[in-house]
C-alpha cells in the first residue's frame, strides 16, 4: 500500500470517529435521574446515621469492629482441628456434596419432562401458563422454608433437607430448560411437524440435541447453588456434612479456630466445583 492510500485510509477512519463523536450524545439528566440519585444519597446518609445513632447497649461501635477483626484473625490465621480430625473434615464435606449432587439429580429429572410442558413452543398455552405459574410460586419460596415444611412430615434430617432441595430445584431448572426450549428456531420444528414427525420424534430429534449444552450448563449450575444450601441445611435442618459441624463448632464448642478450618475447607471445595464448571462451559462454549 502506498503512503497515499495509507493516509486516505488514516483520514477517512478519523473523519468517521469524529462523526461518531458528533452524533454520541449523553443523555440529559432529567427528573427521574435526579430523583435516583437523591434516593440514592439519602439511603447512605440514613445508613451512616443509623450505624452512628444505633443503640448498642454497652457495646461500642469501633470496639465491636476491632473484635470482628480479631475474631476473623483467629479464624483464618489459627485454624487447626480439634474435635474431628483432617479425613473426617473431607469425609463431611463429601457428604455434603453428595447431598447436592443428589438433589440436582432428581430435579433435573423431573424439571426436564415438565419443562417440555412449559415451553410454550411445545405446548399450548394453558398448559404452559399453568406450569410457569406454579414454579414462579415454588421459586418465590426460599429453600429452607420448603425444608421446614417438609419437615413436618419427615422429621427434622437429611430426607426433609433433600425433598426441600429438590422441590426448589425443580422449580428453578423448569425455567432455565424452558426458556432454553423456546430459543429454539420455530422453523426447524415447523418443518419436523410438515414432514409428520410426531411430538416425541420432535423433543429427541431436534429440541433436546438443539438445547444440550444449555441444559448441562444450567444444571451444573444449579449444582453449585444447592452445594451452598446443603452447607446451611446441614445446620439449619439437621441434614449433616460439613454444614453441621460448622454450626457445633460456632454454636455448641465454640471454637472459632475450627470454624476457620471448616471454612478453608468449603472455600477449597466451591473453588474446586467452580473451575470444573468453568471448563466444561468453555468445552461446551455456552455463556449464560
Amino acid at each position: 500500500m502506498k503512503v497515499g492510500e495509507v493516509s486516505k485510509v488514516v483520514h477517512s477512519t478519523s473523519s468517521a470517529l469524529g462523526n461518531i463523536n458528533k452524533r454520541t450524545k449523553l443523555k440529559p439528566i432529567n427528573k427521574a435521574m435526579i430523583t435516583i440519585r437523591l434516593t440514592i444519597i439519602m439511603l447512605a446518609i440514613l445508613t451512616i446515621y443509623g450505624f452512628l445513632t444505633f443503640d448498642y447497649k454497652d457495646i461500642k461501635l469501633f470496639d465491636g469492629i476491632l473484635s470482628t477483626l480479631a475474631n476473623f484473625k483467629v479464624m483464618f490465621f489459627e485454624p487447626h482441628f480439634v474435635h474431628f480430625s483432617f479425613q473426617d473434615a473431607i469425609y463431611q464435606a463429601l457428604v455434603t456434596m453428595g447431598l447436592a449432587l443428589l438433589t440436582t439429580l432428581i430435579g433435573a429429572f423431573f424439571a426436564l419432562i415438565l419443562a417440555l410442558f412449559a415451553a410454550q413452543n411445545l405446548s399450548s398455552a394453558r398448559v404452559s401458563n399453568m406450569i410457569k405459574g406454579f414454579v414462579a410460586f415454588i421459586r418465590a419460596v426460599p429453600t429452607v422454608l420448603w425444608v421446614l415444611i417438609f419437615a413436618v412430615a419427615a422429621g427434622l434430617g437429611s430426607v426433609a433437607a433433600i425433598i426441600g432441595m429438590t422441590f426448589h430445584s425443580v422449580g428453578y431448572l423448569i425455567k432455565a430448560y424452558s426458556e432454553s426450549f423456546e430459543e429454539l428456531d420455530e422453523g426447524v420444528i415447523e418443518a419436523l411437524r410438515g414432514s409428520g414427525a410426531s411430538w416425541w420424534q420432535i423433543v429427541f430429534q431436534a429440541v433436546i440435541p438443539t438445547s444440550l449444552t444449555y441444559l448441562v450448563s444450567w444444571t451444573f449450575l444449579r449444582f453449585e447453588i444447592n452445594f451452598g444450601v446443603a452447607i446451611a441445611m446441614g445446620a439449619a435442618a439437621g441434614a449433616g456434612g460439613i454444614g453441621f459441624d460448622m454450626f457445633m463448632a460456632s454454636s455448641f464448642y465454640l471454637d472459632l479456630r475450627e470454624v476457620g478450618s471448616i471454612t478453608y475447607f468449603i472455600l477449597f471445595f466451591a473453588i474446586l466445583l467452580e473451575i470444573i464448571a468453568q471448563t466444561i462451559k468453555s468445552k461446551l462454549q455456552v455463556k449464560i
